[in-house]
């Protein structure tokens, strides 16, 4: 199963690379498939790539969402890595 994940940029570096915050994770991206992205703005993540800007109050409500399923699964949980 593949997830998409919402981040704000960081850094906007040279040849198409920054650098985005996911939950405290800081994650090199490619900012190639998107246009005018800035530093502080939020985008949807997949594979390494920013795929889709979104705005702030979106990328929030996404991730409490993220939080409470994260919350839900039974304290010894361990996911299958094959």
């Amino acid at each position: 199963m593949c997830l998409a994940v919402p981040a704000r940029i960081l850094e906007v570096g040279p040849e198409g690379m920054g650098m985005a915050d996911h939950a405290g994770t800081r994650r090199a991206i490619s900012l190639l498939l998107l246009e005018d992205v800035a530093v502080g703005d939020y985008v949807i993540i997949h594979a390494g790539f920013a795929i889709h800007k979104i705005d702030e109050a979106a990328a929030m409500e996404t991730m409490e969402y993220l939080r409470r399923m994260e919350a839900a699964l039974p304290p010894d949980y361990e996911p299958e890595l094959d």
